[in-house]
C-alpha cells in the first residue's frame, strides 16, 4: 500500500502538489524531495519498524518527509514544535527510537535515542510487516493519549477516480484533520496550500492569492474570522466549501457565516484521532444537523451517546484503556440528538455542566452569548457551587474598540441570556478576559474556574 503512494503521485507530473511561503512546488519536485529522503534515512539506518518521530512546521520537506517514513514502513509520531517537557513526555510515552528535525532546508537532526520501543500494539504491526502511525490528543484536561493506528488501513481511505482541489492545509500533520487533508488532496491530484501561521489575514491572503477552494477548519477560527472582518478584505470568489469541525459549532457562528459566505457551501465534518474522518452530509449550510457516512463506518447511540465502529480504528492507546465494546464500537463520549438518520453533535459528555440536576451544553449558552453585542468571543465551563452542585461560568472577550467595564458587561450578558434561556442555563458568573480562548489546534480550551 505505501509503495502505490508515489506511484500513484508520480502520474500527476508537473501538477501543482504543495504550495509554501508563495512558491509553488509540483508533483516532480515533491517525489524528488521524497527520494531524498530515502537516501538520507539509509544513510542513518533508519529500518522498518522503528518508531520514527517527524517534528517541525508544515512544509514541502515536512510533507516528503512523511511520505518517505510511510514508504519505510515505520511508526511515525508526527510532532510539531512543543515546550521542551511535553516534547520528552510525548518521546517517551510513545518509546521512540530516532527523532527526526526537519527545517525548510531538510533535515536538521537525525538522532537515535537509545530506546527500544516494545509495545505489544508496535509488535502487532511489525508482524504484519506495516507501517504505523501514532497520534496524541490535544490533552487539555490531563495526560495525552496516544492513539495506534495502522497506516495501510489510513491510506486504504483514498481511493482513485477523485477530482483535484486546491485545498489549504489549516490543520498540522500531527492531527488526523492535517494528515487527512495532505493524502486525500494529493491522492486526487490536488494542491496543498501551506501558510506560515494561521491567523485570518494570513489565511484568506493565501486564499485570494492560490485560488483556494477548499478551506477546513474550526469554529474558533471562523469566529476568528468574523470577528477580524477579513471577508470584507480579500477575494473569496475561488472559495467553493467550508468545512468545520473538532468541536461543536456555535448556531449564531454558522448563521453569520453563512450571510457572509453566500456562494460558499458550509459542512460539518466529524473525525478522531481513534477512528478518521468520518464521511458526512450537512442538512444545509445555516444547520447543525448532520448524516454520517457508512462508507468503512458504522455508529449507534446508546443513552444518547454516539458509539462508532471504523474500518480503520486505531489498535489502541498506548497509555490508557481503548474504549471499544465487544462489538469493536468506539465510545466517542459525544452526546447527541437525533432526528430520523440526522444526529446534531451537543457536546463531549465530560464537558456538560449540571446545575441542580440539569444539564447544560455549553455551544447552546455560547451561541447565545455571542448574539450581545460587543462581544467578540465566550467560553462557557462550569464552576463548582455548594448550592447546586455546579453553575455556568462565562468567561467572554471584547470586541476590538470597546470598552465597558466588567460589571456592566456582566450585566448585559446575563440580560440578554434570561430572555434566551431558561434560569438554570443563565450564567451565573461573567468573567472579562483578553487571554486567548483556544489551544494551538484553534480549537476552545474548557476548563474548570
Amino acid at each position: 500500500m505505501a509503495n502505490s503512494l508515489t506511484h500513484r503521485l508520480s502520474g500527476f507530473g508537473a501538477a501543482d502538489a504543495v504550495v509554501f511561503d508563495d512558491r509553488t512546488y509540483s508533483y516532480e519536485q515533491l517525489l524528488g524531495m521524497v527520494a531524498e529522503w530515502q537516501d538520507l534515512l539509509d544513510a542513518n539506518n533508519v529500518r522498518a519498524g522503528e518508531v520514527v518521530t517527524l517534528e517541525g512546521a508544515y512544509s514541502p520537506k515536512a510533507c516528503a518527509g512523511m511520505i518517505a517514513l510511510i514508504e519505510r514502513g515505520v511508526v511515525v509520531v508526527p510532532l510539531t514544535t512543543l515546550p521542551d517537557a511535553k516534547r520528552a513526555e510525548f518521546l517517551d510515552v510513545a518509546e521512540v527510537e530516532v527523532t527526526i528535525t526537519v527545517d525548510h532546508d531538510g533535515a536538521d537532526v537525525i538522532r537515535r535515542t537509545g530506546r527500544s520501543a516494545e509495545h505489544a500494539l508496535y509488535e502487532q504491526l511489525r508482524a504484519a510487516g506495516r507501517p504505523g502511525l501514532v497520534l496524541f490528543s490535544s490533552g487539555t484536561t490531563g495526560r495525552s493519549k496516544a492513539s495506534v493506528l495502522d497506516f495501510s488501513k489510513v491510506l486504504a481511505r483514498y481511493g482513485e477516480g477523485g477530482k483535484a482541489h486546491r485545498i489549504l492545509s489549516f490543520l498540522s500533520l500531527d492531527h488526523i484533520g492535517g494528515i487527512n487533508t495532505l493524502l486525500h488532496t494529493l491522492t486526487q491530484g490536488g494542491t496543498v496550500v501551506t501558510v506560515g501561521e494561521r491567523t485570518p489575514d494570513s489565511v484568506f491572503a493565501a486564499i485570494a492569492r492560490h485560488d483556494v477552494q477548499i478551506l477546513p477548519t474550526t469554529p474558533t477560527f471562523l469566529n476568528m474570522v468574523l470577528i477580524s472582518g477579513v471577508l470584507e478584505r480579500y477575494d473569496t470568489s475561488a472559495l467553493r466549501l467550508v468545512t468545520y469541525g473538532t468541536e461543536p459549532m456555535p448556531e449564531r457562528t454558522l448563521r453569520r457565516l453563512a450571510g457572509q459566505l453566500p456562494d460558499v457551501r458550509l459542512k460539518q465534518t466529524y473525525g478522531l484521532s481513534e477512528l478518521g474522518i468520518l464521511p458526512t452530509k450537512s442538512r444545509g449550510d445555516a444547520t447543525l444537523w448532520v448524516k454520517l457516512g457508512n462508507s468503512g463506518f458504522e455508529h449507534k447511540i446508546i443513552d444518547d451517546v454516539l458509539w462508532i465502529r471504523s474500518d480503520m480504528a486505531m489498535l489502541g492507546y498506548l497509555n490508557a484503556p481503548a474504549p471499544f465494546d465487544d462489538e469493536g464500537f468506539f465510545n466517542t463520549q459525544d452526546v447527541v440528538e437525533t432526528d430520523g438518520d440526522w444526529i446534531r453533535i451537543l457536546g463531549r459528555r465530560s464537558e456538560i455542566i449540571n446545575v441542580g440536576g440539569e444539564k447544560v451544553y455549553p455551544s447552546e449558552v455560547e451561541s447565545i452569548v455571542l448574539e450581545v453585542p460587543g462581544i467578540a468571543e465566550v467560553t462557557v465551563s462550569g464552576r463548582p457551587s455548594h448550592v447546586t452542585g455546579m453553575v455556568v461560568k462565562a468567561t467572554v472577550q471584547l470586541a476590538d474598540g470597546v470598552e465597558e467595564d466588567a460589571r456592566s458587561v456582566s450585566r448585559r450578558v446575563r440580560e440578554h441570556c434570561r430572555t434566551k434561556l431558561e434560569g438554570f442555563k443563565v450564567p451565573a458568573l461573567v468573567e472579562v478576559s483578553t487571554e486567548q480562548h483556544h489551544s494551538d489546534r484553534f480549537k476552545k480550551t474548557r476548563a474548570l474556574a
